[in-house]
């Protein structure tokens, strides 16, 4: 690209009828300001598909790559299947453990995506040890930090890479959060496949009364939590 690759970012838009409108003007403002859309879980309130159809609707005539993880919320009522085939036959491209390259003016920009899961961080953090329950939460976040390393592998020659998630991979953008519920809200473990092999940008949401920005090395990680950024979208040049 001759010119920085411009990224409209958001998470926890929890779309929904009665947010119809705002939904629908915020993305359409997006014209001619971004060339790609990053969105970071919690698309829906409950994970309702008429839900999702709001921001199918929003996106479907856009003509932007938007790419997006699930969250939480749009898990809630287990009509997860549902969900994805909506947004994608609206274009959007859902990734769950999953990575996606996209060509933009020339560039090959590489995304990783998954939703994440909890586990805690540094002096607070779930072992794998215990019951068969609790050993089985250690084991999903298990299959996502596999899929960031297998991803980021993946996408290792692309022009940018990003790492677009639901959950916190790190603990400074939680701050702001009670301290107590922080190992429900991320995992250090999401990080490491990270600081490995250092991409570009790391996005994620969740975290409503988190912090906006953080760092696992040198790789910028910001918390797009619409609660947190006070905007609709926040947004990034790479």
């Amino acid at each position: 690209m001759e010119r920085p690759l411009r990224i409209a970012a958001a998470g926890d838009i929890h779309c929904s009828e009665p947010l119809r409108d705002r939904i629908v003007a915020s993305f359409a403002a997006l014209r001619g300001t971004a060339d790609l859309v990053l969105l970071a879980g919690d698309l829906t309130t409950h994970g309702e598909p008429e839900q999702a159809a709001v921001l199918a609707d929003a996106v479907r005539e856009l003509g932007l790559p938007v790419v997006a993880v699930l969250g939480n919320h749009d898990h809630h009522v287990n009509r997860i299947d549902e969900v994805i085939e909506i947004l994608r036959d609206a274009g959007i491209r859902v990734l769950t453990r999953d990575f996606v390259v996209l060509d933009v003016d020339g560039a090959d920009v590489g995304i990783v995506g998954v939703k994440g899961f909890v586990g805690g961080f540094p002096g607070a953090e779930l072992p794998d040890f215990g019951e068969p329950l609790l050993r089985e939460v250690y084991r999903e976040t298990s299959r996502d930090v596999d899929a960031i390393e297998a991803g980021l592998e993946a996408i290792s020659g692309c022009h940018r890479r990003i790492v677009l998630l639901h959950y916190a991979p790190v603990p400074e953008t939680l701050v702001g959060e009670p301290e107590t519920i922080w190992a429900f809200l991320g995992s250090s473990r999401l990080a490491a496949p990270i600081g490995a092999h250092r991409p570009d940008l790391v996005l994620h949401g969740h975290a409503h009364r988190g912090s906006y920005a953080g760092a696992i090395g040198d790789v910028p990680v910001h918390n797009v939590a619409v609660h947190v950024t006070g905007d609709d979208f926040a947004f990034f040049e790479l």
